[in-house]
Protein backbone atom coordinates (compact mmCIF):
# COMPACT_ATOMS: atom_id res chain seq x y z
CA UNK A 1 0.00 0.00 0.00
CA UNK A 2 1.52 3.19 -1.39
CA UNK A 3 1.72 5.86 1.38
CA UNK A 4 -1.10 8.05 -0.40
CA UNK A 5 -3.22 5.19 -0.09
CA UNK A 6 -2.97 5.31 3.48
CA UNK A 7 -3.50 8.91 3.88
CA UNK A 8 -6.79 8.38 2.30
CA UNK A 9 -7.71 5.78 3.89
CA UNK A 10 -7.00 8.34 7.24
CA UNK A 11 -9.10 10.78 6.01
CA UNK A 12 -12.05 8.42 5.27
CA UNK A 13 -12.05 6.95 8.40
CA UNK A 14 -11.37 10.56 9.61
CA UNK A 15 -14.61 11.94 7.57
CA UNK A 16 -16.94 8.71 8.97
CA UNK A 17 -15.57 9.41 12.52
CA UNK A 18 -16.66 13.33 12.55
CA UNK A 19 -18.47 14.55 9.66
CA UNK A 20 -18.48 17.94 11.57
CA UNK A 21 -14.15 17.82 11.06
CA UNK A 22 -12.12 19.93 8.96
CA UNK A 23 -12.73 19.46 5.28
CA UNK A 24 -11.32 16.68 3.55
CA UNK A 25 -10.11 16.54 -0.23
CA UNK A 26 -10.35 13.36 -1.68
CA UNK A 27 -8.36 12.23 -4.79
CA UNK A 28 -10.58 10.90 -7.90
CA UNK A 29 -8.73 7.06 -6.68
CA UNK A 30 -10.53 7.75 -3.41
CA UNK A 31 -13.91 7.69 -4.94
CA UNK A 32 -15.37 4.49 -5.66
CA UNK A 33 -15.54 2.77 -9.01
CA UNK A 34 -18.34 4.17 -11.12
CA UNK A 35 -21.23 1.52 -11.78
CA UNK A 36 -24.28 1.55 -13.95
CA UNK A 37 -25.11 4.65 -15.19
CA UNK A 38 -22.52 6.23 -13.34
CA UNK A 39 -20.33 5.38 -16.01
CA UNK A 40 -21.79 7.09 -18.57
CA UNK A 41 -22.15 11.02 -18.82
CA UNK A 42 -25.02 13.43 -19.50
CA UNK A 43 -22.51 14.62 -22.72
CA UNK A 44 -22.68 11.18 -24.49
CA UNK A 45 -25.74 9.67 -23.79
CA UNK A 46 -27.20 13.67 -25.20
CA UNK A 47 -24.94 13.11 -28.16
CA UNK A 48 -26.06 9.51 -28.80
CA UNK A 49 -29.90 10.59 -28.57
CA UNK A 50 -29.89 13.64 -30.13
CA UNK A 51 -28.38 12.14 -33.30
CA UNK A 52 -30.74 9.31 -33.63
CA UNK A 53 -34.03 11.18 -32.59
CA UNK A 54 -32.66 13.92 -35.01
CA UNK A 55 -32.45 11.23 -37.60
CA UNK A 56 -35.68 10.04 -37.35
CA UNK A 57 -36.97 13.31 -37.42
CA UNK A 58 -35.16 14.83 -40.56
CA UNK A 59 -36.46 11.65 -42.05
CA UNK A 60 -40.09 11.84 -41.07
CA UNK A 61 -40.29 15.68 -41.59
CA UNK A 62 -38.11 14.67 -45.08
CA UNK A 63 -41.10 12.82 -45.53
CA UNK A 64 -43.68 15.10 -45.37
CA UNK A 65 -41.96 18.10 -46.78
CA UNK A 66 -41.72 15.90 -50.13
CA UNK A 67 -45.29 14.92 -49.46
CA UNK A 68 -46.38 18.68 -49.48
CA UNK A 69 -44.46 19.59 -52.09
CA UNK A 70 -45.66 16.75 -54.50
CA UNK A 71 -49.46 17.79 -53.19
CA UNK A 72 -48.76 21.32 -54.39
CA UNK A 73 -46.99 20.58 -57.89
CA UNK A 74 -50.39 18.08 -58.72
CA UNK A 75 -52.55 21.10 -57.13
CA UNK A 76 -50.84 23.66 -59.47
CA UNK A 77 -51.03 20.97 -62.15
CA UNK A 78 -54.74 20.84 -61.69
CA UNK A 79 -55.43 24.42 -60.73
CA UNK A 80 -52.86 26.59 -62.82
CA UNK A 81 -52.66 24.12 -66.08
CA UNK A 82 -56.05 21.69 -66.31
CA UNK A 83 -58.34 24.31 -65.43
CA UNK A 84 -57.61 27.14 -67.00
CA UNK A 85 -57.57 24.71 -70.18
CA UNK A 86 -60.83 23.61 -69.81
CA UNK A 87 -62.32 26.91 -69.88
CA UNK A 88 -60.53 27.91 -72.99
CA UNK A 89 -61.97 24.63 -75.28
CA UNK A 90 -65.65 26.13 -73.43
CA UNK A 91 -63.90 29.38 -75.01
CA UNK A 92 -63.09 27.66 -78.60
CA UNK A 93 -66.57 26.12 -79.09
CA UNK A 94 -68.24 29.42 -78.54
CA UNK A 95 -65.74 30.75 -81.32
CA UNK A 96 -66.75 27.81 -83.56
CA UNK A 97 -70.56 28.57 -82.94
CA UNK A 98 -70.28 32.07 -83.79
CA UNK A 99 -68.13 31.45 -86.66
CA UNK A 100 -70.52 29.37 -88.26
CA UNK A 101 -74.04 31.61 -87.41
CA UNK A 102 -72.00 34.98 -88.39
CA UNK A 103 -71.08 33.84 -92.08
CA UNK A 104 -74.62 32.11 -92.17
CA UNK A 105 -76.07 36.11 -90.84
CA UNK A 106 -73.77 37.50 -94.12
CA UNK A 107 -74.88 35.44 -96.58
CA UNK A 108 -78.45 36.18 -95.47
CA UNK A 109 -78.83 40.37 -95.29
CA UNK A 110 -74.61 40.79 -96.68
CA UNK A 111 -74.00 43.36 -93.82
CA UNK A 112 -70.22 43.99 -93.27
CA UNK A 113 -70.62 43.59 -89.58
CA UNK A 114 -71.52 39.96 -89.99
CA UNK A 115 -67.83 39.73 -91.93
CA UNK A 116 -66.23 41.73 -88.79
CA UNK A 117 -67.89 39.32 -86.39
CA UNK A 118 -66.72 36.17 -88.48
CA UNK A 119 -63.33 37.35 -88.47
CA UNK A 120 -63.29 38.16 -84.70
CA UNK A 121 -63.93 34.62 -84.08
CA UNK A 122 -61.52 33.01 -86.19
CA UNK A 123 -58.75 35.09 -84.69
CA UNK A 124 -60.31 34.23 -81.04
CA UNK A 125 -60.57 30.53 -82.08
CA UNK A 126 -56.61 30.58 -83.39
CA UNK A 127 -55.76 32.20 -80.06
CA UNK A 128 -57.46 29.86 -77.89
CA UNK A 129 -56.19 26.80 -79.29
CA UNK A 130 -52.67 28.16 -78.69
CA UNK A 131 -53.27 29.00 -75.53
CA UNK A 132 -54.63 25.66 -74.60
CA UNK A 133 -51.24 23.89 -76.08
CA UNK A 134 -49.38 25.95 -73.87
CA UNK A 135 -51.14 25.01 -70.43
CA UNK A 136 -51.19 21.46 -71.75
CA UNK A 137 -47.33 21.49 -73.14
CA UNK A 138 -45.95 19.84 -69.50
CA UNK A 139 -49.21 18.04 -68.36
CA UNK A 140 -48.70 14.21 -68.37
CA UNK A 141 -51.12 12.61 -70.59
CA UNK A 142 -51.75 15.24 -72.54
CA UNK A 143 -51.15 13.26 -76.22
CA UNK A 144 -55.44 12.60 -77.05
CA UNK A 145 -56.21 16.35 -76.07
CA UNK A 146 -53.61 17.74 -78.15
CA UNK A 147 -54.41 14.58 -80.92
CA UNK A 148 -58.08 15.72 -80.73
CA UNK A 149 -56.92 19.40 -81.11
CA UNK A 150 -55.52 18.83 -83.86
CA UNK A 151 -58.18 16.91 -85.56
CA UNK A 152 -60.49 19.63 -84.95
CA UNK A 153 -58.19 22.49 -86.41
CA UNK A 154 -58.05 20.57 -89.62
CA UNK A 155 -62.01 19.80 -89.68
CA UNK A 156 -62.57 23.57 -88.80
CA UNK A 157 -59.94 24.64 -91.56
CA UNK A 158 -61.92 21.87 -94.20
CA UNK A 159 -65.45 24.03 -93.39
CA UNK A 160 -63.75 27.60 -93.57
CA UNK A 161 -62.01 26.54 -97.05
CA UNK A 162 -65.52 24.70 -98.30
CA UNK A 163 -67.71 26.90 -97.20
CA UNK A 164 -67.21 30.06 -95.13
CA UNK A 165 -64.06 31.22 -96.74
CA UNK A 166 -66.19 31.45 -100.29
CA UNK A 167 -68.84 33.35 -99.05
CA UNK A 168 -66.92 35.34 -97.07
CA UNK A 169 -65.31 36.83 -100.52
CA UNK A 170 -68.31 37.44 -102.09
CA UNK A 171 -70.96 40.01 -101.70
CA UNK A 172 -73.22 38.44 -99.55
CA UNK A 173 -77.26 38.97 -99.06
CA UNK A 174 -78.38 36.34 -101.59
CA UNK A 175 -78.78 33.68 -99.46
CA UNK A 176 -77.69 30.12 -99.42
CA UNK A 177 -78.32 27.49 -102.28
CA UNK A 178 -79.50 23.83 -101.94
CA UNK A 179 -75.83 22.50 -102.43
CA UNK A 180 -73.91 24.85 -100.55
CA UNK A 181 -76.41 24.56 -97.47
CA UNK A 182 -76.20 20.79 -97.10
CA UNK A 183 -72.34 20.81 -97.90
CA UNK A 184 -71.67 23.56 -95.31
CA UNK A 185 -74.19 21.48 -92.68
CA UNK A 186 -72.33 18.55 -93.60
CA UNK A 187 -68.84 19.91 -92.80
CA UNK A 188 -69.75 21.97 -89.88
CA UNK A 189 -70.94 18.67 -88.26
CA UNK A 190 -67.80 17.00 -88.39
CA UNK A 191 -66.39 20.17 -86.32
CA UNK A 192 -69.00 19.73 -83.67
CA UNK A 193 -68.13 15.94 -83.52
CA UNK A 194 -64.96 16.45 -83.08
CA UNK A 195 -64.77 19.26 -80.46
CA UNK A 196 -67.21 16.91 -79.15
CA UNK A 197 -64.47 14.50 -79.01
CA UNK A 198 -61.60 16.96 -78.12
CA UNK A 199 -64.01 18.15 -74.55
CA UNK A 200 -64.19 14.20 -73.97
CA UNK A 201 -60.69 14.00 -74.11
CA UNK A 202 -59.95 16.83 -71.93
CA UNK A 203 -62.62 15.88 -69.34
CA UNK A 204 -60.93 12.52 -68.61
CA UNK A 205 -57.42 14.28 -68.48
CA UNK A 206 -59.02 16.60 -65.58
CA UNK A 207 -60.24 13.23 -64.14
CA UNK A 208 -57.30 11.92 -64.07
CA UNK A 209 -55.00 15.13 -62.51
CA UNK A 210 -57.15 15.26 -60.10
CA UNK A 211 -57.44 11.28 -58.86
CA UNK A 212 -53.96 12.08 -58.92
CA UNK A 213 -54.32 14.76 -56.62
CA UNK A 214 -56.53 13.11 -54.48
CA UNK A 215 -54.09 10.46 -54.13
CA UNK A 216 -51.11 12.64 -53.20
CA UNK A 217 -52.99 14.52 -50.50
CA UNK A 218 -54.33 11.64 -49.38
CA UNK A 219 -49.85 10.50 -48.99
CA UNK A 220 -49.36 14.19 -47.69
CA UNK A 221 -52.08 13.75 -44.65
CA UNK A 222 -50.47 10.44 -43.63
CA UNK A 223 -47.21 11.93 -43.64
CA UNK A 224 -47.85 15.06 -41.91
CA UNK A 225 -49.91 12.78 -39.42
CA UNK A 226 -46.43 10.85 -39.29
CA UNK A 227 -44.23 12.90 -38.57
CA UNK A 228 -46.30 14.62 -35.93
CA UNK A 229 -45.78 11.15 -33.89
CA UNK A 230 -42.49 10.96 -34.53
CA UNK A 231 -42.31 14.63 -32.69
CA UNK A 232 -44.40 13.32 -30.22
CA UNK A 233 -42.58 10.69 -29.87
CA UNK A 234 -39.34 12.46 -29.74
CA UNK A 235 -40.99 14.82 -27.13
CA UNK A 236 -41.69 11.82 -25.09
CA UNK A 237 -38.18 10.03 -25.00
CA UNK A 238 -36.43 13.12 -24.30
CA UNK A 239 -38.83 14.33 -21.35
CA UNK A 240 -38.03 10.11 -19.88
CA UNK A 241 -34.37 10.84 -20.78
CA UNK A 242 -34.43 14.04 -18.70
CA UNK A 243 -36.62 12.79 -16.26
CA UNK A 244 -34.20 9.81 -15.38
CA UNK A 245 -30.61 11.24 -16.19
CA UNK A 246 -31.32 14.96 -14.95
CA UNK A 247 -34.85 15.42 -12.70
CA UNK A 248 -34.46 12.32 -10.88
CA UNK A 249 -30.69 12.38 -9.56
CA UNK A 250 -30.91 16.36 -8.95
CA UNK A 251 -34.46 15.61 -6.73
CA UNK A 252 -32.44 12.71 -4.80
CA UNK A 253 -28.99 15.32 -4.25
CA UNK A 254 -31.65 18.21 -3.31
CA UNK A 255 -33.21 16.21 -0.84
CA UNK A 256 -29.46 15.17 0.45
CA UNK A 257 -28.90 18.79 0.44
CA UNK A 258 -31.98 19.95 2.50
CA UNK A 259 -31.41 16.97 5.17
CA UNK A 260 -27.83 18.43 5.64
CA UNK A 261 -29.18 22.20 5.85
CA UNK A 262 -31.93 21.29 8.26
CA UNK A 263 -28.91 20.02 10.53
CA UNK A 264 -27.72 16.80 9.31
CA UNK A 265 -24.07 17.36 8.65
CA UNK A 266 -23.32 13.50 8.76
CA UNK A 267 -26.04 12.80 5.77
CA UNK A 268 -24.23 10.93 2.99
CA UNK A 269 -23.98 12.59 -0.68
CA UNK A 270 -24.15 9.23 -2.62
CA UNK A 271 -26.63 10.15 -5.44
CA UNK A 272 -27.13 7.63 -8.04
CA UNK A 273 -26.53 9.14 -11.96
CA UNK A 274 -24.70 10.02 -14.43
CA UNK A 275 -21.19 10.88 -13.88
CA UNK A 276 -21.98 14.71 -13.50
CA UNK A 277 -24.38 14.09 -10.75
CA UNK A 278 -22.19 11.91 -8.87
CA UNK A 279 -19.00 14.59 -9.55
CA UNK A 280 -21.32 17.33 -8.25
CA UNK A 281 -22.47 15.63 -5.24
CA UNK A 282 -18.94 15.13 -4.17
CA UNK A 283 -18.52 18.82 -5.49
CA UNK A 284 -21.07 19.67 -2.78
CA UNK A 285 -20.24 17.23 -0.38
CA UNK A 286 -16.05 18.66 -0.40
CA UNK A 287 -18.11 21.68 -0.32
CA UNK A 288 -19.81 21.17 3.27
CA UNK A 289 -16.79 20.69 4.89
CA UNK A 290 -15.25 23.70 3.63
CA UNK A 291 -18.60 25.45 4.95
CA UNK A 292 -18.24 23.89 8.34
CA UNK A 293 -14.73 24.78 8.55
CA UNK A 294 -15.37 28.45 7.62
CA UNK A 295 -18.38 28.74 10.03
CA UNK A 296 -16.05 27.61 12.86
CA UNK A 297 -13.60 30.43 11.84
CA UNK A 298 -16.50 32.38 11.69
CA UNK A 299 -17.68 31.98 14.93
CA UNK A 300 -13.96 32.52 16.21
CA UNK A 301 -14.20 35.84 14.54
CA UNK A 302 -17.45 36.77 16.08
CA UNK A 303 -16.11 36.46 19.20
CA UNK A 304 -13.27 38.26 18.72
CA UNK A 305 -15.13 40.74 17.32
CA UNK A 306 -17.59 40.90 20.20
CA UNK A 307 -14.88 41.35 22.47
CA UNK A 308 -13.34 43.88 20.20
CA UNK A 309 -16.99 45.64 20.62
CA UNK A 310 -16.92 45.23 24.10
CA UNK A 311 -13.52 47.12 24.40
CA UNK A 312 -14.77 49.86 22.58
CA UNK A 313 -17.99 50.37 24.20
CA UNK A 314 -15.52 50.59 27.67
CA UNK A 315 -13.14 53.50 25.41
CA UNK A 316 -16.15 55.24 24.67
CA UNK A 317 -17.10 55.72 28.38
CA UNK A 318 -13.27 56.81 28.76
CA UNK A 319 -14.10 59.12 25.87
CA UNK A 320 -16.92 60.61 27.52
CA UNK A 321 -15.54 60.63 30.81
CA UNK A 322 -12.51 62.69 29.54
CA UNK A 323 -15.22 64.77 27.64
CA UNK A 324 -17.01 65.68 31.22
CA UNK A 325 -13.19 66.55 32.66
CA UNK A 326 -12.44 68.39 29.68
CA UNK A 327 -15.56 70.61 29.68
CA UNK A 328 -15.21 70.84 33.57
CA UNK A 329 -12.01 70.06 35.16
CA UNK A 330 -9.93 71.51 32.38
CA UNK A 331 -11.62 75.04 31.22
CA UNK A 332 -11.58 76.32 35.25
CA UNK A 333 -7.72 76.61 35.28
CA UNK A 334 -7.56 78.22 32.15
CA UNK A 335 -10.35 80.66 33.03
CA UNK A 336 -8.20 81.07 36.45
CA UNK A 337 -5.00 81.91 34.16
CA UNK A 338 -6.58 84.03 32.00
CA UNK A 339 -8.02 86.18 34.74
CA UNK A 340 -5.23 86.15 36.94
CA UNK A 341 -2.76 87.22 34.26
CA UNK A 342 -5.59 90.13 33.45
CA UNK A 343 -5.50 90.94 37.07
CA UNK A 344 -1.29 91.01 37.33
CA UNK A 345 -1.55 93.39 33.74
CA UNK A 346 -3.83 95.98 35.59
CA UNK A 347 -2.69 95.91 39.51
CA UNK A 348 1.05 95.48 37.99
CA UNK A 349 0.79 96.92 34.56
CA UNK A 350 2.34 99.94 35.27
CA UNK A 351 5.15 98.11 36.87
CA UNK A 352 6.31 96.26 33.77
CA UNK A 353 7.92 97.01 30.49
CA UNK A 354 6.75 96.16 27.44
CA UNK A 355 8.27 93.32 27.41
CA UNK A 356 6.70 92.18 30.66
CA UNK A 357 2.67 93.34 29.19
CA UNK A 358 3.84 91.27 26.06
CA UNK A 359 4.28 88.26 27.58
CA UNK A 360 0.91 88.73 30.05
CA UNK A 361 -0.40 89.21 26.26
CA UNK A 362 1.03 85.88 25.01
CA UNK A 363 -0.41 84.60 28.36
CA UNK A 364 -4.21 85.48 28.13
CA UNK A 365 -4.13 85.05 24.19
CA UNK A 366 -3.14 81.29 24.24
CA UNK A 367 -5.62 80.67 27.27
CA UNK A 368 -7.99 81.98 25.10
CA UNK A 369 -7.26 79.73 21.97
CA UNK A 370 -7.03 77.05 24.30
CA UNK A 371 -10.18 77.43 26.08
CA UNK A 372 -11.66 77.89 22.11
CA UNK A 373 -10.19 74.65 21.09
CA UNK A 374 -11.65 72.71 23.98
CA UNK A 375 -14.79 73.70 23.35
CA UNK A 376 -14.97 73.01 19.38
CA UNK A 377 -13.38 69.63 20.18
CA UNK A 378 -16.50 69.56 22.62
CA UNK A 379 -18.94 69.92 20.02
CA UNK A 380 -17.07 68.17 17.45
CA UNK A 381 -17.34 64.86 19.56
CA UNK A 382 -20.57 65.35 20.56
CA UNK A 383 -22.00 65.20 16.97
CA UNK A 384 -24.00 61.82 16.23
CA UNK A 385 -23.48 61.02 19.87
CA UNK A 386 -25.85 63.67 21.79
CA UNK A 387 -28.42 64.46 19.27
CA UNK A 388 -31.69 65.04 19.14
CA UNK A 389 -33.26 64.49 16.23
CA UNK A 390 -36.37 65.63 15.12
CA UNK A 391 -38.89 65.21 12.07
CA UNK A 392 -39.39 68.89 10.67
CA UNK A 393 -36.48 71.39 11.20
CA UNK A 394 -37.33 74.64 9.20
CA UNK A 395 -34.17 75.56 8.07
CA UNK A 396 -35.43 79.11 7.49
CA UNK A 397 -35.66 79.28 11.16
CA UNK A 398 -32.43 77.89 11.98
CA UNK A 399 -30.76 80.24 9.84
CA UNK A 400 -32.16 83.34 10.94
CA UNK A 401 -31.03 82.57 14.23
CA UNK A 402 -27.62 81.81 12.96
CA UNK A 403 -27.84 85.41 11.48
CA UNK A 404 -28.96 87.01 14.23
CA UNK A 405 -25.99 85.64 16.01
CA UNK A 406 -23.49 87.07 13.70
CA UNK A 407 -25.29 90.22 13.70
CA UNK A 408 -22.21 92.12 15.54
CA UNK A 409 -19.69 90.51 12.98
CA UNK A 410 -21.99 91.67 10.12
CA UNK A 411 -22.31 94.87 11.06
CA UNK A 412 -18.67 95.21 11.57
CA UNK A 413 -17.89 94.20 8.31
CA UNK A 414 -20.75 95.46 6.39
CA UNK A 415 -21.39 91.89 5.41
CA UNK A 416 -24.72 91.31 3.37
CA UNK A 417 -26.12 87.54 3.66
CA UNK A 418 -28.55 86.55 0.79
CA UNK A 419 -31.11 82.97 2.03
CA UNK A 420 -33.05 82.08 -0.69
CA UNK A 421 -36.56 79.88 0.33
CA UNK A 422 -35.29 76.96 2.38
CA UNK A 423 -37.07 73.68 2.86
CA UNK A 424 -37.45 71.58 5.99
CA UNK A 425 -35.72 68.83 6.58
CA UNK A 426 -35.48 65.98 9.32
CA UNK A 427 -32.37 66.41 11.86
CA UNK A 428 -30.65 68.01 14.93
CA UNK A 429 -31.52 71.51 15.04
CA UNK A 430 -28.10 72.36 16.94
CA UNK A 431 -26.00 70.64 14.86
CA UNK A 432 -27.87 71.97 11.94
CA UNK A 433 -27.21 75.57 13.63
CA UNK A 434 -23.90 75.16 13.92
CA UNK A 435 -23.02 73.86 10.32
CA UNK A 436 -24.93 77.39 9.25
CA UNK A 437 -22.86 79.50 11.93
CA UNK A 438 -19.55 77.93 10.46
CA UNK A 439 -20.60 78.06 7.24
CA UNK A 440 -21.28 81.60 7.32
CA UNK A 441 -18.92 82.83 9.74
CA UNK A 442 -15.88 81.71 7.06
CA UNK A 443 -17.52 83.53 4.82
CA UNK A 444 -17.46 86.78 6.53
CA UNK A 445 -14.07 86.13 8.16
CA UNK A 446 -12.14 85.34 4.81
CA UNK A 447 -12.81 88.54 3.28
CA UNK A 448 -10.96 90.89 1.10
CA UNK A 449 -9.97 94.27 2.15
CA UNK A 450 -11.48 96.88 2.01
CA UNK A 451 -14.28 94.55 0.27
CA UNK A 452 -17.67 94.12 1.76
CA UNK A 453 -18.27 90.79 2.20
CA UNK A 454 -21.37 88.95 0.45
CA UNK A 455 -23.05 85.79 1.07
CA UNK A 456 -25.26 84.14 -0.71
CA UNK A 457 -27.18 80.79 1.00
CA UNK A 458 -29.67 78.66 -1.32
CA UNK A 459 -31.29 75.21 -2.01
CA UNK A 460 -32.78 73.13 -4.97
CA UNK A 461 -34.46 69.32 -5.14
CA UNK A 462 -32.12 67.35 -6.33
CA UNK A 463 -34.10 63.76 -6.61
CA UNK A 464 -34.11 62.24 -2.79
CA UNK A 465 -31.75 65.18 -1.83
CA UNK A 466 -31.64 68.55 -1.09
CA UNK A 467 -28.47 70.27 -2.46
CA UNK A 468 -27.38 73.63 -0.71
CA UNK A 469 -24.85 75.70 -1.54
CA UNK A 470 -22.75 78.69 0.82
CA UNK A 471 -21.05 81.32 -1.77
CA UNK A 472 -19.25 84.45 -1.41
CA UNK A 473 -17.06 87.08 -2.79
CA UNK A 474 -14.10 86.53 -0.50
CA UNK A 475 -10.30 85.43 -1.06
CA UNK A 476 -11.31 82.04 -2.31
CA UNK A 477 -9.69 78.88 -1.88
CA UNK A 478 -7.55 76.88 -4.29
CA UNK A 479 -8.94 73.92 -5.94
CA UNK A 480 -6.30 71.76 -4.62
CA UNK A 481 -7.04 71.80 -1.26
CA UNK A 482 -10.83 71.10 -1.81
CA UNK A 483 -9.94 67.57 0.45
CA UNK A 484 -7.79 69.30 3.16
CA UNK A 485 -9.89 71.75 4.19
CA UNK A 486 -12.10 69.44 5.65
CA UNK A 487 -9.64 67.74 7.91
CA UNK A 488 -9.23 68.36 11.26
CA UNK A 489 -6.58 70.94 12.27
CA UNK A 490 -5.68 71.37 8.82
CA UNK A 491 -5.52 75.79 8.08
CA UNK A 492 -4.44 77.45 5.14
CA UNK A 493 -3.67 80.58 7.08
CA UNK A 494 -1.63 81.75 10.01
CA UNK A 495 -2.91 82.43 13.05
CA UNK A 496 -2.03 86.05 12.74
CA UNK A 497 -3.89 86.53 9.91
CA UNK A 498 -7.12 84.63 10.77
CA UNK A 499 -8.15 83.52 13.91
CA UNK A 500 -9.59 80.24 14.55
CA UNK A 501 -8.99 76.39 15.26
CA UNK A 502 -9.30 74.70 12.27
CA UNK A 503 -12.18 72.54 13.22
CA UNK A 504 -15.09 74.26 11.62
CA UNK A 505 -15.10 72.60 8.18
CA UNK A 506 -14.11 69.30 9.49
CA UNK A 507 -17.09 70.11 12.17
CA UNK A 508 -19.57 71.18 9.27
CA UNK A 509 -18.57 67.53 7.52
CA UNK A 510 -19.29 65.48 10.18
CA UNK A 511 -22.88 67.27 11.34
CA UNK A 512 -23.83 66.56 7.67
CA UNK A 513 -22.71 62.79 6.88
CA UNK A 514 -24.12 62.15 10.50
CA UNK A 515 -27.23 63.76 8.17
CA UNK A 516 -26.59 61.16 5.69
CA UNK A 517 -24.59 64.08 3.02
CA UNK A 518 -22.18 64.97 1.76
CA UNK A 519 -19.86 68.27 1.51
CA UNK A 520 -17.84 69.34 -0.74
CA UNK A 521 -16.15 72.72 -2.29
CA UNK A 522 -17.20 73.74 -5.39
CA UNK A 523 -13.62 73.66 -7.84
CA UNK A 524 -15.40 75.94 -10.69
CA UNK A 525 -13.63 79.36 -10.98
CA UNK A 526 -15.87 82.61 -10.69
CA UNK A 527 -15.96 85.62 -12.81
CA UNK A 528 -12.51 88.13 -12.58
CA UNK A 529 -9.85 88.69 -9.98
CA UNK A 530 -12.79 87.72 -6.83
CA UNK A 531 -13.10 84.23 -6.99
CA UNK A 532 -14.52 83.57 -4.03
CA UNK A 533 -15.87 80.36 -2.68
CA UNK A 534 -18.99 77.90 -2.79
CA UNK A 535 -19.31 75.33 -0.44
CA UNK A 536 -22.14 72.98 -1.63
CA UNK A 537 -23.88 70.31 0.90
CA UNK A 538 -26.75 67.93 0.64
CA UNK A 539 -29.22 66.69 2.82
CA UNK A 540 -31.83 63.72 2.64
CA UNK A 541 -35.25 65.47 1.70
CA UNK A 542 -38.26 64.09 3.56
CA UNK A 543 -40.86 62.23 1.90
CA UNK A 544 -44.12 63.65 0.43
CA UNK A 545 -46.92 63.04 2.64
CA UNK A 546 -49.80 61.64 0.97
CA UNK A 547 -52.95 63.03 0.73
CA UNK A 548 -55.55 62.19 3.27
CA UNK A 549 -58.80 60.90 2.02
CA UNK A 550 -61.50 63.12 2.24
CA UNK A 551 -64.03 62.46 5.12
CA UNK A 552 -67.25 60.98 3.24
CA UNK A 553 -69.19 61.74 6.89
CA UNK A 554 -67.91 65.23 7.45
CA UNK A 555 -69.46 65.54 3.23
CA UNK A 556 -72.79 64.05 4.07
CA UNK A 557 -73.40 65.93 7.06
CA UNK A 558 -72.68 68.95 4.52
CA UNK A 559 -74.78 68.31 2.34
CA UNK A 560 -77.46 67.65 5.25
CA UNK A 561 -77.07 70.42 6.90
CA UNK A 562 -77.46 71.69 3.11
Amino acid sequence: MTLQDERTDADMERLREDPTGPPVFLPPSALPPPTGMARLRLTQLYRVGSVILGLLLLVSIGQAVLALNQNGKARGMLVDRVDPAMVAQFELSDALGRQDDAIRAYAADGERARLVEYRQAVAEEANTTRRIRELLSDVPGKGPVLAGLDRLASDTAAWRGAFAEPIARGPGGGGLSPDSERSGTTAFTRVRSGNAVQQQALSTLHKRVADDLDRRATITYWSVAAALIMVVLAALALALLIRRTVLTPVSSLSERVRAVAHGDFAHPMDVPGPAEIAELAAIIDAMRHRILDEWRVSSEARQMLNEQAAELRRSNKELEQFAYVASHDLQEPLRKVASFCQMLERRYGDQLDDRGRQYVGFAVDGAKRMQALINDLLSFSRVGRLSRTEDAVDLNAVVGQTLDDLSTLREETGARVTVADLPTVAGDRTQLGQLFLNLVGNAIKFRRPGVPPEVEISARRDGDHWEFACADNGIGIEPRYADRIFLIFQRLHPRDEYTGTGIGLALCKKIVEFHGGRIWLETEDRDGDAPGTTIRWTLPARPEPEPEPEDETEEKSEDDAG
